[in-house]
C-alpha cells in the first residue's frame, strides 16, 4: 500500500467510462467544501505541456533534464524521463506535489498500484469489474444495478454530490486517524 502524508484516493476505470468528466465536476464541489485538491493523472501516451518557440521548450530541447517555469499565476515543472524508462510509478508523480498546499490528492489511473480507489463502472461498455480483482477498491460508482461479492460501498455514478460526500467522509476519517504531533 502506498504511504502518503495526505488522504489519497484514486478513480479507476476503463477508458471511456468518464473519469476526467467526473473529476471536472468533483473538484469544484470539493473546493466549495474547503478542500484543496491535487490531481495526479496517468497518461498512456507521449504528451507535452510545452510548445516549440517557447523559451522553456527550447531550453528543454537543448538538454535540460528539468525545467521549472514560474509566473505570478502558476508554476510548471517538467522532468524528462529517459527514452528507455519504464512507466513511472505513482510514487514518482506524488513526489512532485507540494503537500503543504493540499488537503487531498485524487489519482486518475495507476489502477494496478496499491492504494485506496473508487471504481467507476458502466456495464453498457461491456468491461469487467476491477473490484473483483483489487481489494483496494472501497467504493463502486456505477450507472446500473451491479451484483458483486464482496460488495464495496455502492455509489451512483451520475450523482456527483453523492461521490463528493463519500470522498469528504473518507478524508475526514483518514484525518481523524492521522497521528497528532505535540508542539
Amino acid at each position: 500500500m502506498i504511504r502518503f502524508p495526505l488522504p489519497l484516493i484514486g478513480l479507476c476505470a476503463y477508458s471511456g467510462t468518464g473519469k476526467t468528466t467526473l473529476l471536472t465536476q468533483l473538484i469544484p464541489r470539493l473546493k466549495q467544501r474547503g478542500l484543496r485538491t491535487g490531481v495526479v493523472k496517468h497518461a498512456h501516451h507521449d504528451f507535452d505541456i510545452d510548445h516549440p518557440g517557447k523559451d522553456s521548450y527550447e531550453i528543454r530541447q537543448a538538454g535540460a533534464e528539468q525545467v521549472a517555469v514560474a509566473s505570478h499565476k502558476r508554476i510548471a515543472w517538467i522532468k524528462e524521463n529517459p527514452a528507455d524508462n519504464n512507466e513511472p510509478a505513482l510514487s514518482d508523480a506524488l513526489a512532485a506535489l507540494d503537500v503543504n498546499d493540499l488537503d487531498l490528492v485524487i489519482v486518475e489511473g495507476f489502477k494496478n498500484e496499491s492504494f485506496v480507489k473508487i471504481e467507476l463502472h458502466r456495464p453498457s461498455l461491456g468491461k469487467p469489474l476491477i473490484c473483483t480483482q483489487d481489494n483496494n477498491i472501497i467504493a463502486l460508482a456505477t450507472d446500473a444495478d451491479v451484483i458483486v461479492t464482496p460488495t464495496p460501498q455502492l455509489l451512483d455514478l451520475n450523482n456527483v454530490d453523492e461521490i463528493a460526500e463519500f470522498i469528504i467522509s473518507y478524508v475526514n476519517e483518514r484525518n481523524s486517524k492521522a497521528p497528532t504531533h505535540a508542539t
